[in-house]
C-alpha cells in the first residue's frame, strides 16, 4: 500500500509517497475553487489504481474563516448570554483607533438563542430545562436555512444534561450540531462558546470537502493533520474541525522537529516560507504549544503548535501606494493568476522578483515541469522602477528587502520577543520559496547557522507523514494546593486516559503503541491566566520552577491552583526512516555542477554556480554564491554562506 502525504497551500499542493522502500515527491498548483481537485489529480497521478494511505493538511477549515465563507450558523446559549460572542472581553486588537468598532460577528444577533434552564458551578440543577420553551426556537432555526448549531451552555462541562437534551431536540430537525461540553470541556464561557461557535461554522464545509476525498479513497484510510502536531481520522476531522485550523503549517513543525533532532539539532527556528504566507516557530528542544491562539480574532482555545504567521510568500504582490512608497504583501496572487513568471499574473510579486535577479533558474524550476516566462516580466519591472524612480534592478532587491523585513519581525515576535536569543539557534528553513530568503534572514538576525533539508518544499507533508495519531482531553477541576493531593489527580486522570486509550485502540492500536502524557493548567491564587506544567508527584515545586522560568520570579507563600487537566494520548504509527551515509567525501562529482548563471548580490552581478541537490553527495562543500537547484524548492546561497552536505543529506551552512 501506498503511504502518502499531502499538503494544501495557497498556491501549490505538495505531495510526498513511499512506494515500497523508495520515497517519491509532486507539487501541482491549488486548485483555489475547489481545493479537492488538485489533491485527487494528484493521487490519481501518483497512485493510479493502487490502495493508499492517506495522511492530508487541509486549509478547508482556515480558509472559510478567513474569508468568512463558513454555513450559516445559529448559536443556542443560555437566557441573558446571547451576546457573549459579540461582547467578549475587554481587550481591544487596535487600542489607539478611537473609530474602532468590531467586526460583525459570524453568527448574526437573529441567530442567537437562549433557552431556560441552568446548571451552576457545582454541576446541579437550579433551574429545569423546558422543552416547551425551546420549541418556538427550533422553528425559527429549521425555517432560517441554518445549516449547522452550536449549543454551549453554563458549567456544561461539569453537567451535559442540558446540552445532550437540546443536541436530541435538534436532532429531529436533522440540523448538524456542535456541543461545547465536547469541543472544550473548560471554564471561561466565551472562549469556550467562541472555539464552539468555530467549529459549528467549518465543520459542514469540511464534511462536505472530506467526503469528496472519501469516496474517491473508496474506503481507504484517511487521516487529517491537527494543529496540535498529531493526526485524527477523518470522521472526527468532520466533527471537529475547530483542531484542524492550522494542519498545514503544523505539518511542517514536526517535520522539522524530527528532521532536527536526528541530525543533532534540538534549538531550532522554523522558517516555512510558501507562496502565499510565511509561517515560523521556535523549538526549543520540544514542540510550542499554546492554548491561546485567535484567528480572525475569534479565540480558538484547543491546542495548538505555537506558529506565527505573516503575509509574505512568494505570491505576495508589490504595489506603488499613495504616497509614493513600495509596499509587498499581505495580498497574494495566489495559484491562479499566480505570478507574471508563471504565465497568467500581471502584477509584480516576489518571485518574479527572484527570477529578475537571476536567484531562479527558468528552465529548471519545479524540476523542468515548469518553464518560467521572463518576457513579459520584465516590461513589467520597467515600468514599475520608472514610477517609482528606480532601476528595475534596485526595484527588485527593494521587494525582496521588504519582504525579507516582514519576515524577520515575524521571526523577532517568537524569539527576541519572548526572552530567547536567536543566536543560540539553527535556523531550519524549508516551504517552496523558503530557500531563497532563509541566508538573508539568518544574516540579518544574526543567526549563525542554516539547516536546508531535503525536499524543502514538501517537508510540511512529510511532517504529516511523520506525525503521531494525537488525542487531546481536558477538564476543568478548579482545585487548590490545600484540598488536593497526587492521588486526586491520578484518580481525575484516569476517566480521561480511559477514554484516550479506548478510542486510539478503536482505530487499530496495540495498547504497547499507545503512549499518556498529564498536564496541569495551574496559576497562583488571584491571578488570570495559567501556565501548562506536565503532571508530576511534586506538582507544586513543578509549577514553580516553570513560573520563575517564565516570569522571573516565584512566590512560595502564594496559594497553587489547578484550574484544568489535560490529557494527551498518542498512539505511534510505523514511520519513515532516513538512511545516514556509511561515509562522507569532501569531492563533489562532476555532473553536481550544471551550469553558471549571473546573479544579483548586493547590487553586484556575481557569477554563480548551479548545482543540481541530488548529485551532491555528504560531505560535500558548498561556498557561495550558488544557486542550487531541486524538484520542490530553489536553494540561493549568497557569498557570506559557507557549508556542506551532512550525513542524511541536510544542507548545513555557517553565515559569516
Amino acid at each position: 500500500m501506498l503511504i502518502v502525504g499531502v499538503d494544501t497551500g495557497g498556491t501549490f499542493t505538495d505531495f510526498i509517497y513511499k512506494d515500497g522502500n523508495s520515497w517519491g515527491v509532486h507539487k501541482r498548483l491549488s486548485t483555489p475553487h475547489d481545493p479537492s481537485e488538485s489533491v485527487i489529480n494528484g493521487l490519481k497521478y501518483i497512485a493510479g489504481d493502487r490502495r493508499v494511505q492517506v495522511v492530508h493538511g487541509s486549509t478547508v477549515a482556515t480558509n472559510a474563516i478567513l474569508e468568512r465563507k463558513g454555513v450559516k450558523t445559529a448559536l443556542i446559549s443560555n437566557e441573558g448570554f446571547e451576546d457573549i460572542v459579540q461582547i467578549g472581553r475587554q481587550n481591544r486588537s487596535e487600542l489607539y483607533n478611537l473609530s474602532f468598532c468590531k467586526k460583525p460577528h459570524i453568527v448574526p444577533p437573529e441567530l442567537r438563542f437562549g433557552i431556560t434552564g441552568r446548571i451552576d458551578h457545582n454541576g446541579n440543577e437550579v433551574e429545569s430545562f423546558s422543552e416547551d420553551n425551546v420549541q418556538n426556537i427550533l422553528k425559527i432555526i429549521k425555517g432560517s436555512d441554518v445549516e449547522s448549531v452550536a449549543i454551549c451552555l453554563l458549567f456544561s462541562y461539569l453537567n451535559p444534561e442540558h446540552e445532550n437534551r437540546m443536541r436530541s431536540l435538534l436532532s429531529e430537525i436533522d440540523i448538524p450540531v456542535s456541543v461545547s461540553h465536547e469541543i472544550l470541556a473548560e471554564f471561561r464561557e466565551f472562549e469556550r462558546t467562541s472555539t464552539t461557535v468555530i467549529n459549528a461554522y467549518v465543520s459542514p464545509k469540511m464534511t462536505r470537502y472530506l467526503t469528496l476525498l472519501q469516496d474517491f479513497l473508496d474506503g481507504y484510510s484517511l487521516r487529517i493533520m491537527q494543529s496540535n502536531g498529531g493526526s485524527i481520522s477523518a470522521e472526527t476531522a468532520m466533527n471537529e474541525s475547530v483542531r484542524t485550523i492550522l494542519s498545514g503549517p503544523a505539518g511542517g513543525a514536526v517535520g522539522a522537529h524530527v528532521i532536527g533532532k536526528m541530525a543533532g539539532y534540538h534549538k531550532l527556528i522554523t522558517f516555512d516560507m510558501g507562496g502565499t504566507s510565511s509561517d515560523v516557530a521556535l523549538i526549543n528542544g520540544e514542540l510550542p504549544l499554546t492554548l491561546e491562539s485567535a484567528i480572525e480574532d475569534y479565540p480558538v482555545k484547543v491546542p495548538m503548535i505555537d506558529i506565527h504567521t505573516v503575509g509574505a510568500g512568494g505570491g505576495s504582490i508589490a504595489r506603488i501606494d499613495a504616497g509614493g512608497s513600495l509596499t509587498v504583501g499581505p495580498e497574494s496572487a495566489g495559484a491562479d493568476p499566480g505570478p507574471i513568471c508563471y504565465g497568467k499574473g500581471s502584477e509584480i510579486t516576489v518571485t518574479d522578483a527572484n527570477l529578475y535577479l537571476g536567484r531562479l533558474i527558468p528552465d529548471r524550476f519545479l524540476g523542468g515541469e515548469m518553464s518560467l516566462k521572463t518576457d513579459k516580466l520584465n516590461g513589467a519591472m520597467e515600468r514599475m522602477a520608472a514610477e517609482a524612480g528606480l532601476s528595475p534592478v534596485e526595484l527588485a532587491e527593494g521587494i525582496l528587502d521588504i519582504a525579507n523585513t516582514n519576515m524577520e519581525r515575524a521571526i523577532r515576535v517568537i524569539s527576541v520577543e519572548r526572552g530567547y536569543d536567536p543566536r543560540e539557534f539553527t535556523m531550519f528553513a524549508f516551504g517552496g520559496a523558503g530557500g531563497m530568503h532563509c541566508a538573508f534572514l539568518a544574516k540579518m538576525l544574526s543567526i549563525p547557522k542554516l539547516f536546508i533539508p531535503n525536499n524543502p518544499g514538501i517537508l510540511s507533508a512529510v511532517g504529516m507523514v511523520m506525525a503521531d495519531v494525537i488525542k487531546d482531553y481536558s477538564l476543568t477541576v478548579m482545585r487548590n494546593q490545600h484540598n488536593t493531593t497526587a492521588d486526586d489527580l491520578e484518580n481525575l486522570f484516569a476517566p480521561l486516559e480511559d477514554q484516550g486509550r479506548a478510542a486510539l485502540e478503536d482505530e487499530g492500536f496495540a495498547s504497547q503503541d499507545i503512549t499518556v502524557e498529564r498536564f496541569l493548567d495551574m496559576r497562583y491564587q488571584g491571578q488570570s491566566f495559567e501556565i501548562i506544567v506536565p503532571f508530576d508527584v511534586d506538582w507544586i515545586e513543578e509549577f514553580s520552577q516553570l513560573h520563575e522560568h517564565n516570569y522571573g520570579y516565584r512566590n512560595d507563600a502564594k496559594t497553587v491552583e489547578i484550574v484544568n487537566i489535560r490529557l494527551r494520548t498518542r498512539g505511534m504509527p510505523t514511520k519513515p526512516e532516513f538512511p545516514e551515509a556509511a561515509e562522507l567525501t569532501a569531492k563533489m562529482p562532476d555532473d553536481a555542477v550544471i551550469g553558471t548563471t549571473e546573479t544579483v548580490f548586493d547590487s553586484i552581478f556575481m557569477k554563480t554556480r548551479i548545482l543540481d541537490r541530488e548529485k551532491l553527495l555528504p560531505g560535500n562543500k558548498i561556498d557561495g554564491p550558488a544557486i542550487i537547484i531541486e524538484y520542490s524548492s530553489t536553494l540561493v546561497i549568497p557569498p557570506f554562506a559557507k557549508g556542506e552536505v551532512d550525513a542524511y543529506g541536510n544542507l548545513i551552512f555557517d553565515i559569516e
